[in-house]
């Protein structure tokens, strides 16, 4: 099976320029090139860019990406591993829907006190103006959005 970066990108829906990226940090092998110098990827390049593709819709990190990565290559292992890092993803899931539920109850709030006025007696622009909470889950939510 030889594919061009254009099959592998249409049979995986994972776009070009993002294969290219995941070759160039190692986590996709570098294919081997023809006499013309176009990549010619097979069946194994497939099967990891499907792998790597389900994991990120997951939400797993490149980093964890890696890891299982590494550790799907020794089959004889134990998958406790595995399951500790599929564990800790899912906690840190479970995190981030309390936080962005603690954000969707505070909007909830904002909306609440709109008057259907004019823009100078919105309730909510007023609110946007006030500095924030300091226990504010929604605040780290915000916080967290922006480092990552």
């Amino acid at each position: 099976m030889d594919l061009t970066i254009g099959d592998l990108s249409r049979e995986t829906g994972v776009k070009i320029p993002t294969i290219r990226y995941y070759e160039s940090i190692g986590l996709m092998p570098q294919p081997p090139r023809t006499a013309g110098n176009r990549r010619l990827y097979g069946r194994a390049h497939l099967e990891r860019l499907n792998f790597i593709r389900q994991a990120r819709d997951l939400g797993f990190s490149i980093e964890a990406i890696t890891t299982l990565i590494q550790l799907a290559g020794h089959p004889d292992q134990p998958c406790a591993d595995v399951d500790r890092l599929a564990r800790e993803h899912r906690g840190e899931i479970r995190r981030k829907i309390r936080q962005l539920e603690a954000l969707e109850a505070e909007l909830s709030q904002l909306i609440g006190h709109c008057a259907h006025g004019t823009v100078s007696e919105c309730g909510i622009l007023t609110a946007l103006s006030q500095p924030a909470p300091s226990h504010s889950t929604a605040g780290d939510l915000r916080e967290s959005s922006l480092a990552d």
